[in-house]
């Protein structure tokens, strides 16, 4: 059966999501995690990938296991087995040929930015004390609902056949000593929302003009985009599914 795995970790102790050679990662550590509690050699595979040092609020997985589980009992013991930076949320039971990466409708991610030096906060936000005109900012997050290639904004060694993202949401909202940035896409380049709030933080700025921000989406080059904001203050937040994929929750 295939069970699809809702969690959340911190990512600032971990190369990011995917399994790599000689280093710790979220997916190595879950994988670890359901082949011990489960006692058979089991691989997860994600709905994608996050970077070194990224979070996730919401990250899901499916995996194979051809007996039924109690999905309660296998979350409490995952979670008393796995490092306290990463949390089981929830398991439940999908059809055999739904895909946790290909199946997915959306995914959502946040950024933080803090506005002022925060003793507690500073290892999940990006501090950027110097003034940022937001309204300027969410010209420029408007600007992207006008484009579907975001190539200027991906890294540029990349496996990809397509650098077409269509974007459903952009806003910078400001809250308190925050700025926070949400992007809701179909799909995300790599290191892509990072390098679109690097990008935006020069424009709030008065760095960069709005127009020649779309000359940088036009420009179709990384090297015309501004720096990558912190790994730190990027949250993927969300990933939406059909409710068709899953099976009885009770499974």
């Amino acid at each position: 059966m295939r069970y699809f795995i809702d969690l959340s970790y911190n990512g600032r102790a971990y190369h990011g999501w995917q399994i790599q050679p000689d280093v710790v990662t979220v997916q190595s550590e879950l994988n670890h995690a359901l082949s011990t509690v489960l006692r058979v050699p089991l691989e997860c595979m994600g709905a994608g990938r996050t970077d070194t040092g990224v979070h996730a609020k919401r990250m899901v997985a499916h995996f194979d296991f051809d007996k039924q589980i109690d999905p309660i009992d296998l979350v409490y013991k995952l979670n008393v087995y796995l490092p306290k930076d990463i949390h089981v949320n929830t398991i439940k039971g999908v059809h055999a040929d739904v895909h946790a990466r290909f199946d997915a409708l959306s995914r959502t991610y946040i950024y933080e930015i803090s506005k002022t030096k925060d003793a507690f906060n500073y290892l999940n936000a990006h501090t950027y004390a110097l003034p940022l005109d937001i309204d300027l900012m969410n010209q420029a997050a408007k600007i992207l609902f006008e484009y579907t290639d975001f190539q200027c904004f991906s890294k540029v060694k990349t496996d990809v056949k397509t650098y077409d993202c269509h974007i459903m949401e952009a806003e910078w909202i400001g809250s308190n000593n925050k700025l926070i940035f949400k992007i809701k896409a179909d799909r995300f380049l790599r290191n892509m929302v990072r390098a679109i709030v690097g990008t935006m933080i020069e424009v709030g700025a008065k760095k960069r003009t709005l127009e020649q921000f779309k000359t940088i989406i036009l420009s179709k080059n990384r090297s015309n985009a501004g720096t990558s904001a912190p790994a730190q203050g990027l949250y993927l937040t969300n990933i939406e599914y059909s409710k068709s994929i899953y099976l009885d929750e009770k499974l």
